[in-house]
């Protein structure tokens, strides 16, 4: 390898790591916005025993995640969360991930999806009523209010099967993710058996979730439909494959923990954060309520008012270019590298994250105002295409994209044909960086009827506010 080649990319002198290890912990997003701002698209940044190499650039991204791809296995947060979520598809590497992706693929198709807009639609349906009975009243939890949807849509779109009798699921969830990122902080360094109370709440959540995934493999197992094509029954006949029969338990179980928490989390959290938006730009609200209107008019949606409802869609990749659900993408290098003519030796912690990137000066004109219209079509045409990666890129490119789209897409429109929702006054909303890019502290807004007139829903016969200093106070 040449001299050139060997180039070190620019960072903080070694004097800053205390600060960076407390910013690792405490505010994340700073950490890593503050340094592609003083030192550019390519970054070393010295954490305790970790050396990390930021890429904050398309090319870049683009040679990791897709065009070198083979070359990098999942990286640090991800290898600490394997204690806290097993080898399931988001953890996974090599053949075992190979394997998982194959199996659960084919219930992402677009045909099997676009099969099961009546039931998306549904769930949003009994969302909005839900939402409507807060109207002139208190405030309402709408991050709980999303997640409860979107695990109503996952349960029967992909498993088959009512998720709604486990009220517990979505707190044991938060136990493991709280405990999956203190993994990462720690560098794994904290036996799980001491007795913190982060992780006898996290014990007791892997305790609730494995009775959960007995209770729906059982109830699968005594189904008829066993046989079916849902991502349960797909996921049952690949473990029972293993030769060693705890294995394919183990398997399964990691499998479709994964599942669940992949499967809801993402899209609560977009709707989340878009909710939040439209509150501060009643102008985008009036104009997508307007949408709403005339492409539905009193009726439901169908799978094919998704290519109607443009601005709809457009609001939605904005939210998710400012505040996207998969917000790092880390990575550990297998073998030498060169990017950008800097080398990355093998073993190597590199991290290409979608936050920043999506607010890079040189791809965004005031990348941190939101904006819809920047994904008009006529906007797009001259944009790098990893300059918006919000669902990863290559070959680990977010299988569930499609289901998660539609679903934002279909609520989006179905809300904002009847109501508003006002954030409370004095709320502080904060980005809590976890595993996907949460609201802290959920996000609590009242409700208000825009639509007086409205009758009930007939079934379908068949902008200037910046956003760069959203404090991240995760600890």
């Amino acid at each position: 390898m040449t001299g050139s080649a060997r180039r070190v990319p620019p960072g903080p002198p070694r004097r800053a790591t205390p600060g960076l290890l407390r910013k690792l912990v405490k505010d994340r997003l700073s950490l890593l916005s503050e340094a592609a701002a003083n030192y550019g698209d390519a970054v070393r940044l010295r954490v305790g025993p970790k050396t990390l190499y930021f890429f904050n650039h398309p090319e870049y991204a683009k040679h990791i995640l897709a065009d070198n791809s083979g070359n990098y296995t999942k990286g640090i947060g991800y290898i600490q969360a394997r204690r806290a979520l097993g080898d399931g598809l988001l953890t996974s590497d090599g053949a075992l991930w190979r394997t998982q992706r194959k199996t659960v693929q084919p219930t992402f198709q677009h045909k099997r999806i676009a099969a099961q807009a009546d039931a998306i639609v549904d769930e949003a349906a009994r969302l909005v009523d839900r939402l409507r009975a807060h109207e002139g009243g208190g405030p309402v939890d709408v991050v709980r209010e999303m997640t409860g949807f979107s695990l109503g849509v996952l349960g029967r779109t992909l498993l088959d099967t009512d998720l709604g009798a486990y009220k517990s699921i979505g707190g044991s969830f938060e136990a493991v993710q709280n405990q999956a990122m203190f993994e990462m902080e720690s560098m794994g360094l904290v036996p799980m058996w001491v007795p913190l109370p982060r992780q006898l709440r996290f014990r007791r959540a892997r305790r609730d979730l494995r009775r959960i995934v007995e209770q729906l493999v059982v109830q699968r197992l005594a189904d008829p439909r066993s046989d079916g094509d849902d991502a349960l029954s797909r996921l049952i006949r690949s473990t029972e494959r293993e030769t060693d029969s705890a294995v394919g338990r183990r398997r399964l179980h990691d499998e479709l923990t994964t599942l669940l928490l992949t499967g809801h989390e993402t899209t609560a959290s977009t709707l989340g954060w878009t909710f939040s938006l439209l509150d501060q730009h009643p102008e985008v609200a009036s104009r997508l309520h307007t949408e709403a209107v005339e492409v539905l008019g009193d009726r439901l949606p169908t799978y094919e008012d998704l290519h109607r409802l443009t601005y709809t869609s457009m609001v939605v990749q904005e939210s998710i270019r400012l505040f996207p659900p998969v917000w790092i993408l880390p990575r550990q290098s297998v073998s030498d590298d060169v990017i950008g003519g800097y080398h990355v030796p093998a073993g190597s912690d590199v991290l290409v994250c979608p936050y920043t990137l999506h607010r890079h000066p040189d791809f965004w004109e005031s990348p941190n105002r939101f904006d819809p219209e920047r994904f008009a079509s006529d906007n797009t045409a001259d944009r790098p295409r990893y300059a918006h990666i919000p669902f990863g890129a290559g070959p680990r490119f977010c299988v569930g994209n499609h289901l998660g789209l539609m679903e934002a897409t279909f609520v989006l429109a179905m809300v904002a044909r009847e109501m508003r929702l006002d954030k409370v006054e004095n709320f502080e909303i904060v980005a809590e960086p976890m595993l996907s890019l949460r609201l802290r502290g959920g996000l609590p807004m009242t409700v208000r009827n825009v639509s007086p007139e409205r009758p009930a829903p007939t079934s379908p016969e068949a902008v200037a506010v910046d956003y760069a200093d959203h404090e991240d106070d995760s600890s």
